[in-house]
């Protein structure tokens, strides 16, 4: 077996791995113990990332050859390498001949590796000669860009990860760590005795949970927090006045500003207690050192810019920034969001944190990379870019990546353009990304384990990534698929002159990456692929002679402005771009699941990552349940101005009133339908706004509103069957292109050691009979032997099948169709793998109740070892002392929470309602 370090693909945490291989399989990872992201500890994730590169999900999920579709809606076909490359450069070269370089755009993903963005950002703006180049950071990272170079000057984060174990007082806002960056979380728990957590986030998340003091503002208001926050440091002498003249500009503008934010009146408006509001004011400011945690709740806003630059007008007003355990750090949400940042392949960014609209910047790079200038003409930012090319401004698209038709804002507007595009690449990894239906030309591009290079975390720390294994199937790195289409574009946009385009390795690129940093704030000039190899992962800057990178930045009160001092940012609160209305009465936000990332291209082939959250639904607030007349699981319409989605409803007590939430990650792969007009349904990004900073250009993607109706669909179809793990995803893929022939259906995996696949399915009347089969033989339900019921009349079936080992009976599938009501009881006994030889022809029998006695399956607690719900409950009775204590005897007796420790906030939230000796009630 074969051991190789490499990093995680997820979040930007950045945590060390290491990958077993052998004989090309990767076969297994762990955590590093040597990585200073993670110390060796991985999350539900990353500590599953080998079963996401088995050959069964190779097989069937990745994609493995150059495809190019004929024609729009058919199915694509294999093409060689090198006639793919040619039919890439040549219609580039046409369009580009035809309508000018801007008419072709490239949209990008911050889960590139820093050399795959070098390449593409000098192809797009070297070759091209366009600046029409931007990625998918900007609906995470952008305002956060933003915020730091108002205030600070410079793009970085001036704290270290360290600091979690050094600060007093931890600010967290818009950020529910506890699940999107769980190893961090984890660091804050081993740092917990003495620090004091203030946590501000319209939902009681699982994070809010753990803190001192949970600040529910209402959504969108966290600039006006901020203002008051600051009125009462004023006003009670909180301030350092001494920092302020010392090291900062504009702080009489900001003052006459906040004089207004009374803490009655900003007690109104964010809906907290006036009591709170000088608890978190004072520990704030009067901490011995305090540091903020921010990530999309304040980042994903129309005035996200002034969100993130509210909240570092505190450090400095407060001196709280450059020493340790102090400052303000936003947690980035991508593996690589911090390399694009620094490789500038953004619109609005150059190479080594330059400006494209600043001339001599330009003519840097361009000196840089041997071309005679780049272009000046401003490029278009997400959302601008497909509206671009929905009004047929930008005729080509390369997507590389990235799943636009999933995870962008109003995906009408995203699909129109990608349906009106003259011709659309895609560079995937995953053939079920839902963006490659609308592909022209799909490009194979190597996944994680098989690529090497590097990327920049939250923390400005490199890290190399390495390949353990050969990239699957016809897979090419991204950043040589780039590279051989430039070299193929240049000799018709360039002919007779050298190449622009020599790399032979990923290094090669890297260096040239590095150059661009000299001088610059961000410098690594003294960084080498060796130098990583030989002592580990470094934070930049690290200039040519430093020995090691810089943990922290503005020790001394001299930031990155020219004259050296921060700078106060004096912007008033603004509302969100679409309030609550009689129309739309609910706030709808969006943000991640534990275990689950983006548009599960990669962890929605694993069924075990399903357990804590297993099929999409919209959380609502329990009285909005009651007030609406709608019970838990029921199917609502949710609706906003954009478009309308059909999902389950759940009671979600951590949410305010007319607030709902559902996770960002059901896209149409996993969630869909048909609308009234027919067409598709498209996930829940159907409903959220393209509204934008008008200073970073990230949409707000936390908030929209939508009106809630029960959906009145009586005919249900549910379907789950245990699948060949060589079968499983295939047939997925079969089911999904069936969901929009209903009005709601949605299709996950479940199963750790097995693999079995849900589908569920309403309609207002019956669909074709025929359309039932389909399922049903997809799902192993054709059989002779087979148990069947059909009430044709009302359009009734069941069908289970089950297998046989001696006595024992188990169900394998089943299919209840027209009426699902014995849902319950049915899906207990295959997901379980129960005895089901005492049902007989039971099992046809539509009631909700078993006929025989049998508990209800209770929500999973713990992914890594399964550990449910009801099974705690049943220990902690037994668990005496305190809160810690009773922790530890838990993780004794069920190991829960002793893996990746994700599901440790949930524990403690258990450990808080179940007293010790309590007789526990209604579990089995």
């Amino acid at each position: 077996m074969a051991e190789t370090r490499s990093t995680c693909p997820y979040c930007g945490v950045g945590c060390g791995v290491i990958i077993e291989s052998q004989h090309d399989r990767i076969t297994g990872v762990r955590g590093d113990p040597e990585h200073p992201a993670n110390f060796g500890r991985l999350c539900t994730k990353g500590s599953t990332l080998h079963l996401t590169a088995t050959e069964a999900v190779t097989r069937q999920a990745r994609l493995l050859q150059p495809m190019q579709r004929l024609q729009r809606g058919a199915p694509a076909q294999p093409v060689g390498w090198d006639d793919a490359i040619g039919l890439a450069a040549d219609r580039l070269g046409d369009i580009i001949e035809q309508h000018g370089p801007d008419a072709v755009g490239f949209y990008l993903s911050g889960q590139l590796l820093t050399e795959d963005y070098h390449v593409f950002n000098k192809l797009a703006r070297g070759l091209v000669g366009t600046n029409q180049i931007d990625s998918n950071s900007r609906l995470c990272m952008s305002s956060a860009v933003v915020g730091y170079k108002r205030t600070l000057g410079s793009d970085a984060p001036p704290t270290c990860y360290d600091d979690l174990a050094q600060t007093d007082c931890l600010f967290i806002s818009g950020s529910n760590t506890a699940w999107a960056h769980p190893i961090l979380f984890r660091r804050i728990e081993d740092a917990r005795a003495g620090m004091k957590i203030i946590v501000v986030d319209p939902r009681r998340t699982e994070t809010a949970e753990q803190a001192d003091l949970h600040l529910q503002i209402q959504p969108g208001t966290d600039v006006l927090l901020c203002h008051g926050l600051l009125h009462i440091m004023l006003w009670e002498g909180w301030t350092r006045p001494d920092y302020i003249a010392r090291h900062t500009s504009g702080f009489e503008t900001l003052k006459d500003l906040v004089r207004q934010a009374t803490p009655e009146r900003v007690a109104r408006g964010c809906g907290v207690s006036v009591e709170d509001l000088h608890t978190a004011a004072r520990w704030f400011a009067q901490s011995n050192a305090t540091l903020s945690l921010y990530c999309m709740g304040l980042n994903q806003s129309s005035s996200g810019s002034d969100k993130n630059a509210a909240l570092i007008n505190l450090h400095l007003a407060t001196g709280q920034i450059g020493k340790p355990g102090a400052g303000p750090f936003s947690l980035t949400g991508q593996p690589n969001a911090m390399g694009g940042r620094e490789v500038g392949a953004m619109a609005t960014l150059l190479p080594g944190h330059r400006d494209p609209a600043d001339a001599a910047h330009r003519a840097e790079i361009a000196r840089l990379w041997g071309v005679d200038q780049l272009p000046a003409q401003a490029g278009k930012t997400a959302t601008e870019l497909f509206q671009a090319v929905a009004d047929g401004q930008i005729k080509a698209l390369w997507i590389a990546c990235t799943n636009p038709a999933q995870s962008m804002p109003d995906q009408a507007l995203v699909r129109r353009a990608l349906e009106r595009a003259e011709f659309v690449i895609v560079q995937e990894a995953f053939a079920t990304a839902a963006t490659c239906d609308y592909a022209d030309l799909l490009l194979p591009a190597a996944s994680w384990g098989e690529k090497e290079g590097t990327v920049t975390n939250s923390e400005r720390r490199i890290t190399r990534v390495r390949a353990a294994i050969a990239p699957a199937g016809q897979a090419r790195p991204d950043w040589a698929i780039a590279r051989d289409v430039a070299r193929r574009l240049e000799a018709r946009l360039r002919p007779g002159q050298p190449t622009l385009f020599g790399f032979e390795t990923p290094e090669q690129a890297w260096l040239e990456h590095r150059e661009s940093t000299r001088g610059r704030d961000l410098d690594i000039t003294g960084l080498s692929y060796d130098l990583l190899d030989q002592i580990g992962p470094q934070q930049w800057p690290l200039p040519q002679g430093a020995t090691q990178g810089q943990a922290r930045l503005y020790s001394y009160g001299m930031f990155a402005t020219p004259d050296g001092k921060a700078r106060f940012a004096a912007d008033a609160w603004r509302p969100v771009a679409e309030p609550r209305s009689p129309r739309y009465p609910f706030s709808l936000s969006t943000g991640r699941l534990r275990d689950q990332w983006h548009g599960m291209t990669r962890t929605g082939t694993l069924g075990r990552l399903f357990g804590h959250v297993p099929e999409p639904a919209v959380g609502l607030h329990p009285d909005d349940l009651l007030a609406l007349g709608l019970q838990a699981g029921e199917l609502v319409r949710v609706s906003s101005a954009r478009g309308a989605i059909v999902l389950p409803v759940q009671p979600a007590a951590e949410l305010g009133q007319q607030q709902a939430f559902i996770p960002m990650h059901w896209g149409s792969e996993a969630l869909s339908g048909r609308d009234a007009a027919g067409q598709p349904l498209a996930g829940v990004n159907a409903l959220t706004t393209p509204a934008s900073c008008p200073l970073s250009k990230q949409p707000e993607l936390k908030h929209c509103a939508v009106r809630i109706e029960k959906a009145a669909l009586p005919w249900t179809l549910l379907g789950l069957a245990w699948l060949p793990q060589e079968r499983a995803i295939e047939v997925q893929r079969e089911l999904r292109a069936l969901m929009p022939e209903f009005d709601f259906a949605s299709c996950v995996p479940f199963g750790r050691e097995r693999s079995g696949l849900l589908l569920r399915a309403a309609c207002a009347k019956p669909p074709p009979a025929a359309l039932v089969e389909r399922i049903a033989a997809w799902l192993g339900l054709d059989g002779a032997e087979v148990l069947r019921y059909a009430d044709h009349k009302r359009q009734h079936s069941r069908a289970i099948r089950l297998s046989q080992a001696g006595s024992r009976q188990q169900v394998e599938a089943f299919l209840l169709a027209g009426d699902s009501r014995s849902e319950p009881w049915l899906r207990t006994l295959l997901q379980d793998e129960l005895p089901a030889q005492d049902y007989g022809r039971l099992l046809l029998r539509p009631d909700a109740q078993a006929p025989v006695a049998l508990a209800a399956r209770s929500p999973q607690i713990c992914t890594c070892l399964d550990v449910s719900e009801d099974a705690i409950r049943r220990a902690l009775p037994d668990c005496d002392g305190n809160g810690a204590q009773r922790l530890l005897q838990l993780q004794d007796g069920l190991g829960c929470g002793t893996r990746c420790g994700s599901c440790v906030p949930a524990l403690k939230r258990l450990i808080a309602v179940v007293p010790a000796g309590a007789a526990l009630v209604g579990a089995a």
